[in-house]
C-alpha cells in the first residue's frame, strides 16, 4: 500500500482562506489518491486540518497526523 504525505502548508500561499476551502479539499483529495495511507503534516490552521481529515474519510485507508512535537497520531485506520 502506498503512503502519501500531504504538507497542508503547500496548499495555499501566505495565509489559508476559508473562501478557498473547497479548492484546498480538492487538492488534498487529488494528492491522497484512493485507498492509500495518508500522512498530513505542515503548518496550517486547525479548521483546515479538520476539514481535510473529514474529506479524506472513506478515501484514505489510514490517516495519520504527523507533528514535530507529538510524532505520528493515527486519526483513523481502516486496515483491520
Amino acid at each position: 500500500m502506498e503512503k502519501t504525505q500531504i504538507d497542508l502548508s503547500k496548499l495555499y500561499a501566505n495565509n489559508a482562506k476559508l473562501s478557498e476551502l473547497d479548492t484546498y479539499i480538492k487538492m488534498a483529495k487529488d494528492l491522497a489518491g484512493e485507498g492509500n495511507d495518508v500522512i498530513l503534516t505542515g503548518q496550517g490552521p486547525v479548521w483546515l486540518y479538520l476539514k481535510v481529515a473529514h474529506a479524506l474519510h472513506g478515501k484514505a485507508r489510514k490517516l495519520i497526523y504527523r507533528s514535530p512535537v507529538a510524532g505520528d497520531v493515527v486519526i483513523f485506520d481502516h486496515t483491520a
